[in-house]
This record gives structure tokens, C-alpha cells and sequence, in this order.
């Protein structure tokens, strides 16, 4: 008897998970903390729908996306026109939360640094190589800097956590503008690179004398010290929510909702905030899909962004989530 009971329930078991309605998503790290518990959520108060998504970065869940392997994609940045014109889909982006991207940095005995905008992009332009390098210490009077090299860590894979960065950058240094840019992949001119913000964080906790740059939950999980920065109005800020929500409180977000709100102005800005957002194709791979994808979306931005500051995110603002459920719902 219980030999058959164990035959039928393996029998039920395997039925219903060949039966499961698969859905399909990959992209970007930063938000990948927050998208990881909102689709175990949404899975288990909806039995039998299963969201597989995939951390492999915003150039990689573009690219996926866009030649119709998975149902849709998530990018830190907001596509550009020529992108958009090159995707062999239709998208719509779907600004989902916001989140801050710091400076980590590994200095024995040094847990509290500051970076203005110069410093840190000439760490990154390699023009500033050793801790105890006198822009550094102008901008931290009374810190101990040691006379130890610097270890520059950034990203190896399409990211759109180095979008914001170089974004970032390219705003407060004419040097980087008209060097490396800005973009998810970049020609570095100096470092090592990491794949995913996992990586990243992991390299800098391992070197010596590194700095690096992820998503803020990134370094609070792996208990790394992170720097303040300088914003736009000359104040100097740690990333944190309130930060990023004072960043995204001046923006002029258009219809299509791809913005930058790098650099903004504001005394409690955070300078390196971003949206992130889920890329829609308007006409899903998998039609049996579409009704789904819709309800899971509109579940993201009703009962989900509650969670976000659990995770140190930033909730979307409540008139701009009250106007991303109405697109969600117009969706065909």
C-alpha cells in the first residue's frame, strides 16, 4: 500500500512539474537580490508558474531578449534608440525599483574614506595609483592613508552596473567623457575584472588595497566598507535609500521611462542612483505566457515594492508606480 502511494505521488509530482508554466528571464545583477525574492514569492503564492531568471548581466538580458531566448530581460541601463532599433523584438521598459552603486575599497585600518568626483575617476583613469596619493588625503584630512598600491576591480561582462558608474563618471570628468565613455562595456584603462557584482565584491574582499564598484546591497551583505562621494550640491553622502530617493525626486521622467539620475542635484542626492528596469517585449515569445507575465508584473509594483528597503533598495515613487501599473495594464 505504501509502495503505491509513493509511486502516485511521484507520478503527481512529475506531472505537475512537466506541466508548470515556465517563464523565462535574464540580466542584471544589481536588482538581482530583490527580483530573486520577488519570483520565489510570486511562484509560491501562484502554484504551478515557475520564473526562472537568470543573474548574467544587463548587456547579457539585452542580447537574450532581444533574439527571443527568454521571455524577457532586465538592464540597469535604459536602452538607447539605436539599441532599440537593432532588437529583433518590440520592448517596453518597466522601471521596477532604484539603487545606489558605491565605491568599496579594502585599506587595512582605513573604514571610512571620501571620494570626490576627480579622485575617483582618476583612480579609474589610473592617474591616482597609491592610497596615500595627496588627492586622496585633501579629500580625507586627518585619515591615515597607508603607502600601499591601489588594486583598480571592474566589471568583465556587459553590466549595467558599470553603465551607471561610467554614466556617472562621464558627468563629473571631461577626462573619462572623452576617454573610456560610458556604456555597459568599456575599454578599462587599468584593472581586473570581476564577473557580476558577486565577483566584484569578492575580488575587492580578497586584494589587498582594491576598490570596486556594486550595487549597495552587494557591499552590505559582504560587510565592506564603502566611501562617500561628493554630490552635485558639494555635500557628502554614503549611499543609502534616502540618498536615492532624494536623487530620483528631481527627476523628469518621460513616457517611455528611460532616464539617468547620475550626478543629480539635490543636498541628500546619492550621485550614482539608477532606475533599473524589466525589458517587455509587447508581443511575448510564448504566447500562453502573456497574461502571466502581465499579473506578475503588476504584482511587482503593488505588493512587491513594499519589500524593497528590506533589501536597501528604493521603492519606486508612489505617482511614478501609479503611472508604471497603468502601463503594465496597457499592455497588449
Amino acid at each position: 500500500m505504501k509502495k503505491s502511494l509513493l509511486v502516485i505521488a511521484l507520478f503527481v509530482w512529475a506531472f505537475s512539474d512537466a506541466h508548470a508554466q515556465q517563464i523565462t528571464a535574464a540580466g542584471a545583477t544589481f536588482p538581482y537580490p530583490i527580483y530573486s525574492k520577488w519570483f520565489n514569492e510570486y511562484g509560491a503564492a501562484h502554484p504551478g508558474v515557475e520564473i526562472n531568471y537568470q543573474s548574467i548581466g544587463s548587456g547579457g538580458g539585452i542580447k537574450q531578449v532581444c533574439s527571443g531566448v527568454v521571455d524577457f530581460g532586465a538592464s540597469d541601463m535604459p536602452m538607447t534608440d539605436d539599441l532599440l532599433k537593432s532588437c529583433g523584438v518590440k520592448l517596453i521598459h518597466i522601471p521596477t525599483v532604484l539603487g545606489a552603486v558605491v565605491p568599496i575599497y579594502n585599506v587595512q585600518g582605513v573604514s571610512d574614506l571620501r571620494f570626490s568626483p576627480d579622485t575617483l575617476a582618476n583612480i579609474y583613469l589610473a592617474k591616482i595609483t597609491n592610497w596615500n596619493d595627496p588627492a586622496i588625503a585633501k579629500d580625507n584630512p586627518g585619515v591615515h592613508l597607508p603607502d600601499q598600491k591601489i588594486i583598480v576591480v571592474h566589471r568583465s561582462d556587459g553590466s549595467g552596473t558599470t553603465f551607471i558608474f561610467t554614466d556617472y563618471l562621464s558627468k563629473v570628468s571631461s577626462e573619462w567623457k572623452s576617454g573610456p565613455g560610458s556604456g555597459t562595456s568599456i575599454n578599462w584603462p587599468t584593472g581586473v575584472g570581476g564577473k557580476g557584482n558577486e565577483n566584484v565584491a569578492s575580488s575587492v574582499r580578497q586584494y589587498p588595497g582594491a576598490i570596486g564598484y556594486v550595487e549597495l546591497i552587494y557591499a552590505l551583505q559582504n560587510h565592506i566598507n564603502f566611501g562617500a562621494l561628493r554630490n552635485a550640491a558639494g555635500n557628502w553622502v554614503k549611499g543609502s535609500i534616502d540618498g536615492v530617493t532624494a536623487a530620483a525626486a528631481t527627476a523628469k521622467i518621460p513616457p517611455d521611462y528611460r532616464v539617468s539620475i547620475t550626478n543629480a542635484p539635490g543636498p541628500e542626492a546619492y550621485p550614482i542612483s539608477s532606475f533599473t528596469y524589466l525589458l517587455i517585449p509587447t508581443q511575448p515569445k510564448n504566447a500562453a505566457n502573456e497574461k502571466m507575465i502581465k499579473d506578475m508584473l503588476s504584482w511587482c509594483i503593488k505588493s512587491g515594492e513594499s519589500e524593497t528597503s528590506a533589501l536597501s533598495y528604493a521603492p519606486l515613487p508612489e505617482n511614478l508606480a501609479q503611472k508604471v501599473l497603468q502601463t503594465v495594464y496597457s499592455l497588449p
